[in-house]
């Protein structure tokens, strides 16, 4: 979804994005914290009736330790709520004394001490009342005068580190390295003494037993023992396996107006299945994907029936069953334009979709001619798109979908003086999806379309029928962010004139990408793409000008026009190939858990013989893309740069969008 345009850069706009870049990698907010968004650190002003109190802390450059001592802080949670006086200050600082040294014990400091100094005296363990007294008396002398200052010193000594480790059954025994591989926790001596590491490589072993089928599995117990004079840990994890159970019955609960048959339709478990965790994640997003289905709950029961097996349920929230959405945007290159649609999503209670949406918009000139101002705006120039689709989900309660669409529009291509085409016509498709898992579907059905194009090299009016399939395989785990897995999608259509095609041929298109995280938290992740399409059949100049091959644009090769690459004709106009080849590179690069940078490459073009040609030029381009993650999926903003510009191309192009690229 394109939000706002994209266009000509001047350097002041390119050197935003890169400082919002470079000040998001401060590790405070504050330095992302432009218009005030996060909130004032500063403490309240001093008044009367409160006692306004600023808290930091010293341990010695740590910052891990200042960030453990900050979660268990009360003094530093409440700060922007002043207390009424003295002697609840003090209280605040003795409270927190106990959790700090916790919290610094399970960073791995053992021999860890803690003091808050308030208004300059000290609190530290043992608390006594005469302490807390004379803390209260300190802070009361600044009431109305100015900001108590309370300060955390924190003295670590020496990390402790992790030295032997066992990991024994609910009766004591040791696990062998064929039951339990020890690369499986991550941890080994020598490591930080640290509780997360620790409850880490816990939930590891159990994570380890569940893949293997083990639905029960779950840890009873850390055992350390912390030896001061050596100051190492041993430690002891007691996991409890379970038996391997495969599947057993998945039940379906939580729907009201949806049939359940539908929902189980979509699960693609089965009694028998073997047991993984992995299992139960695809089944929670493949429900998911209904769009009457709004949440969706998959657990798993705490004991196994009575064949052995481990019963699953899928647990279903549904969505209100209409929606309405407007949009409107704006683009330097190719001009205004408002969007709307009405949806249904459970028509006749069987999570039946029924969408209708149009679109009206500027349609860029390919004569040669340029709108200057909106006086200049002629009927001619106004394009527009209406679509209905209809979808009816596990037909007979089977894994077929029903999917029927319409579409009439009006349109123009291309702009300055990479021509184009205009195209008005009108087409219908009705297909039958078949789902053979939650990552794999073939599809097949029949489509025909009556159409005119026209442009620099043909005027054609057309009628075509044609037998598209198509089939496709996504393992990725995000369709808005994936950081892991594969997607292929590959389409063929023949237009056979016996079916009663104005013009017989037959147009493919096979397009992947993959996504690799190099480290678990998915911090950093290459990610490729490559798309390769074929025409076969008579001349260009007789088949229909929307049935070509063209590159470049938002979803192609960044940098320029949409369709302005590939084979010319008269006047230098781009007229389409017969083949087509692109290709992108991406590093996406997470800063913080917010903001994220995105170097990349793009290439491609179209081609004049019916496979792509890779003697002919291929033009490339460079950018860096902004990346602001949330919830709902990443906002992106990327700035691209062709890298073999003609005459016509801007120097740099601006793209924003909800989702990554591909």
């Amino acid at each position: 979804m394109r939000l706002v345009p994209r266009g000509r850069l001047g350097p002041a706009l390119i050197g935003l994005l890169v400082c919002l870049a470079l000040a998001s990698s401060a590790d405070d907010a504050r330095a992302f914290d432009f218009f005030g968004l996060f909130g004032s650190e500063e403490p309240p002003a001093p008044t009367p009736d409160t006692l306004s109190y600023e808290v930091t802390f010293d341990t010695g450059g740590d910052r891990a330790a200042t960030s453990a001592l900050r979660s268990v802080s009360n003094l530093y949670r409440l700060r922007m709520d002043a207390p009424p006086d003295g002697a609840a200050l003090a209280q605040r600082a003795a409270i927190d004394l106990a959790p700090m040294v916790d919290a610094l014990w399970a960073e791995g400091y053992y021999d860890a001490a803690v003091v808050i100094e308030v208004a300059g005296t000290p609190l530290q363990l043992p608390v006594t009342e005469a302490t807390v007294a004379a803390a209260a008396r300190a802070a009361q002398a600044n009431r109305g005068a100015r900001v108590v200052p309370v300060r955390v010193v924190a003295t670590l000594g020496p990390l402790y580190t992790i030295g032997s480790i066992e990991v024994v059954d609910g009766a004591g025994s040791p696990f062998s390295e064929a039951e339990l591989p020890r690369k499986t926790l991550k941890l080994v001596p020598g490591d930080p003494a640290r509780a997360a590491l620790l409850r880490g490589a816990q939930a590891r072993i159990v994570d380890y037993f569940r893949d293997q089928s083990h639905p029960l599995a779950k840890g009873i117990d850390i055992r350390p023992t912390v030896d001061h004079s050596t100051l190492r840990m041993d430690v002891v994890f007691a996991v409890a396996p379970g038996p391997v159970a495969p599947i057993g019955e998945v039940g379906v609960s939580g729907t009201q107006n949806v049939d359940p048959a539908v929902v189980r339709s979509f699960v693609y478990l089965e009694p028998g299945d073997p047991y993984s965790p992995r299992a139960l994640t695809r089944t929670r997003k493949s429900v998911a994907s209904i769009p009457a289905i709004g949440s969706v709950r998959v657990s798993q029961a705490d004991a196994l029936d009575a064949e052995g097996r481990i019963p699953v349920f899928v647990d279903v929230g549904e969505r209100l069953p209409r929606v309405i959405g407007f949009s409107a945007g704006f683009s330097t290159l190719d001009g205004p334009s408002v969007r709307g649609y009405w949806e249904h999503r459970n028509l006749f209670g069987g999570a039946e979709q029924l969408r209708l949406e149009g679109s009206l918009f500027i349609a860029p000139r390919n004569d040669g001619t340029r709108l200057r101002s909106f006086q200049d705006i002629l009927p001619s120039d106004v394009g527009g798109r209406f679509r209905a689709t209809f979808i009816k989900p596990a037909l007979g309660g089977t894994r077929n979908d029903l999917i029927a669409e319409v579409m009439a529009e009006r349109d123009r291509t291309g702009g300055d003086r990479f021509g184009g085409y205009t195209v008005r016509d009108v087409q219908g498709a009705i297909s039958i999806r078949h789902r053979i898992s939650d990552t794999f579907f073939v599809q097949g059905g029949i489509r025909a379309e009556r159409g005119q194009t026209s442009d620099v090299i043909s005027n054609i009016d057309y009628f075509i029928v044609g037998l598209p399939v198509s089939v496709a395989y996504d393992s990725t785990d995000n369709p808005l962010d994936p950081t892991r897995g594969v997607k292929i999608v590959g389409s063929a259509t023949p237009y056979p004139e016996f079916l009663g095609s104005t013009v017989g041929f037959a147009e493919a298109r096979l397009q992947a990408s993959t996504y690799l995280a190099l480290d678990d938290d998915a911090r950093f992740v290459l990610a490729a793409r490559a798309a390769i399409g074929t025409l076969g059949g008579p001349g260009l100049d007789e088949i229909p000008a929307n049935h070509r091959f063209y590159a470049g644009g938002a979803a192609s090769v960044r940098g320029y026009r949409r369709q302005s690459l590939g084979p010319t004709g008269p006047f230098g106009f781009v007229v389409g190939g017969r083949s087509l080849l692109e290709a992108s590179f991406e590093a996406r690069i997470k800063i913080t858990d917010t903001i994220g940078i995105v170097p990349f490459f793009d290439a491609g073009n179209a081609f004049e013989s019916s496979f792509p040609n890779l003697k002919d030029k291929l033009y490339k381009s460079v950018g860096l893309g902004l990346r602001y993650y949330t919830p709902i999926g990443p906002i992106r903003a990327d700035v691209a740069f062709p890298l073999d510009r003609r005459p016509g191309d801007t120097p740099a192009s601006l793209y924003i969008s909800i989702g990554q690229t591909f």
